[in-house]
């Protein structure tokens, strides 16, 4: 059975950087494209970023391209969110994501795999 534990959450100034990670257990880590998505209060979850089996391929949200980072350490088993210049918008349980798909989805119904969720907050 697959598991997915994300870390790295917490309290931050707007401006700052986060970086989360994501330890997956089981064998085909590198079998997953991996997706980060977020949940605002009162809020649908939304995708941030995806990274395909390989690590070569990344997908982004509009709303963090060019601020936030997806990588993936197969040997190790973790995918992780670099997350700089951060506002108060990004304010989220932010929760990681496997999918045995191609390329990098976008969507929750692509993802068969779920973390319990990591809380970020960005204050003003």
């Amino acid at each position: 059975q697959v598991q997915l534990v994300e870390s790295g959450g917490g309290l931050v100034q707007a401006g700052g950087s986060l970086r989360l990670s994501c330890a997956v257990s089981g064998p085909t880590f590198s079998s997953y494209a991996m997706g980060w998505f977020r949940q605002a209060p009162g809020k649908e979850r939304e995708f941030v970023a995806a990274l395909s089996r390989s690590g070569i391929v990344t997908n982004y949200a509009d709303s963090v391209k060019g601020r936030f980072t997806i990588s993936r350490d197969n040997a190790k088993n973790t995918v992780a969110l670099q997350m700089s210049s951060l506002k108060s918008d990004d304010t989220a349980v932010y929760h990681c994501a496997a999918g045995v798909v191609a390329g990098t989805p976008r969507g929750l119904s692509e993802f068969k795999h779920w973390g319990q969720g990591t809380q970020v907050t960005v204050s003003s």
